[in-house]
């Protein structure tokens, strides 16, 4: 359990009609995930930017669906929610009204300077190996929506824009992505 702590890992995906039932009281599980190398991680709003709208586009290229645009107005309701979590060192989703204005989002966190943006994103693609293209929330080969949802909402076709911010405070850094439309619709498949 140390390690665990010591690496902090945790990831969630915002399934429209699902978070009220998927949020355990105890928080996210904990999930150690290994570095990709041990080189320094660089950082920078303009650097996030290529390398979230780059990796979020190439994971929908391989299925073919369109790409995304970056949205600053996305971005920015990212980037203060993100300030908030470092603030209160609470990782969970936000809370948002249903209908519309709602936006999907995707969570990440880690040690403090650990990650390369590439890794942050890598995390949530690499759920693709238990993705199976089926109606929300049956698509995952676990029986676990939560197992694929940062994916899902990553390749999610009805979503055409995103928007990324990331925050620190002492010990971890927070990663907010927020999509418009948002995905992982109870019912639809993902493309």
């Amino acid at each position: 359990m140390a390690a665990m702590i010591a690496k902090r890992y945790r990831a969630l995906a915002l399934p429209l009609l699902l978070l009220a039932c998927a949020q355990a009281p105890e928080g996210p599980e904990r999930v150690i995930e290994p570095r990709v190398s041990a080189s320094a991680a660089p950082r920078g709003s303009v650097l996030l930017k290529s390398v979230m709208l780059a990796a979020h586009n190439r994971a929908r290229g391989e299925v073919g669906v369109a790409p995304l645009v970056w949205s600053d107005t996305l971005a920015s309701s990212a980037r203060g929610y993100a300030e908030e979590m470092a603030r209160t060192g609470r990782f969970e989703h936000a809370a948002q009204p249903m209908g519309p204005g709602r936006q999907g989002e995707n969570l990440w966190t880690g040690t403090r300077g650990a990650y390369r943006f590439d890794e942050m994103a890598g995390h949530w693609i690499a759920e693709k190996r238990d993705f199976v293209n089926l109606p929300t929330p049956n698509f995952s080969r676990t029986g676990r929506w939560q197992d694929v949802g940062h994916y899902t909402q990553m390749v999610w076709r009805g979503s055409t824009a995103v928007g990324c911010a990331i925050a620190s405070n002492r010990s971890d850094d927070y990663l907010v992505c927020r999509y418009a439309p948002p995905g992982n619709v109870f019912g639809q498949v993902a493309f």
